[in-house]
């Protein structure tokens, strides 16, 4: 199934009663942004540095809870070149407390697409739900044995030895990090394909360190025939448009990730073109400049 046609109703054989996928085309790239679920976490991971009553506001401006804000996690399947590149892999099955995420397995296949078929995989950074699905049943066993895993040097240094000398994580986040993050060196080392700054993946598919959120964290620019569109990973979240400086828990250089995510948002906002991040309303949309901030804009969908 190409995945121009992948978004369009058909005979799946799962019984999934949301969108979960959405199709779209760069130039002559094909693009599918996957839901791998929502990951339900303490409100409180949104923003370490705010004013508890300033996150409460901001909650309550969304209509959401106070206590848990549930993440968005989402995946992105490229098409170029004759190269099908996974960006980012999904929770797998390392939080089953929490049955809503961890859904990549399920629905590539849902939408027609045989990791086998997959040729590269691109990772962001090396957090738990971005590589979780590479060591769950549903991928771990059917993707190409020798398929090259492409992420920044510095990533790899840094789970090596990690510090979590400044995040704010919840109880437990920062042992579950580091185990995931040791099976997966363990398990795909001889498979990974370093670079320092940038890497060209397939044809107009290029992997970009940006630092910040970890020191080897990645986004991804797609580009062609004039069109562009860029995966954000974790560089970006949610509350980030109305409040580039508040830390995210999990980020580890949290002044580092503010400097990233400005110069990011308001370089996409002068070129106008959509982002995909991984904890951003699925299943993309574009950034405005909103004075000193900025202001989500939620894609049309195209039914």
């Amino acid at each position: 199934m190409s995945l121009d046609t992948a978004s369009r109703p058909g005979k799946t054989g799962t019984r999934e009663l949301v969108p979960s996928r959405y199709a779209l085309r760069v130039g002559e790239i094909d693009v599918l942004v996957i839901s791998d679920g929502v990951l339900p976490l303490p409100a409180t991971t949104l923003a370490t540095n705010a004013d508890r009553a300033d996150l409460s506001a901001w909650l309550d401006d969304r209509l959401q809870s106070p206590d848990v804000y549930k993440w968005p996690l989402n995946v992105v399947v490229v098409r170029s070149g004759g190269r099908t590149v996974l960006i980012d892999s999904g929770a797998g099955s390392e939080f089953p407390d929490f049955p809503r995420v961890g859904q990549l397995a399920t629905r590539l296949d849902a939408a027609g697409i045989d990791p086998a078929s997959v040729t590269d995989v691109v990772l962001t950074h090396l957090h738990v739900d971005h590589v979780g699905g590479l060591l769950a049943d549903g991928l771990r066993g059917r993707l190409r044995p020798d398929v090259p895993i492409h992420l920044a040097a510095a990533e790899a240094e840094f789970w090596a030895s990690p510090d979590f000398s400044r995040v704010s994580m919840p109880p437990g986040f920062p042992d579950a990090l580091r185990r995931t993050a040791k099976r997966f060196l363990n398990e795909y080392g001889s498979q990974m394909r370093t670079f320092e700054t940038e890497y060209e993946v397939a044809p107009g598919v290029v992997v970009c360190r940006t630092g910040g959120h970890t020191l080897g964290h990645s986004v991804v620019r797609l580009a062609s025939g004039g069109d562009r569109l860029t995966f954000l990973g974790d560089a970006v979240f949610p509350n980030h448009f109305d409040h580039p400086d508040w830390h995210n828990a999990f980020d580890h250089d949290p002044e580092e990730a503010v400097r990233v995510r400005v110069r990011l948002l308001r370089e996409l906002a002068a070129t106008r073109e959509p982002l995909v991040a991984a904890h951003v309303s699925f299943p993309y949309g574009r950034v405005a400049l909103a004075g000193d901030v900025f202001r989500w804009i939620p894609t049309m969908w195209e039914y």
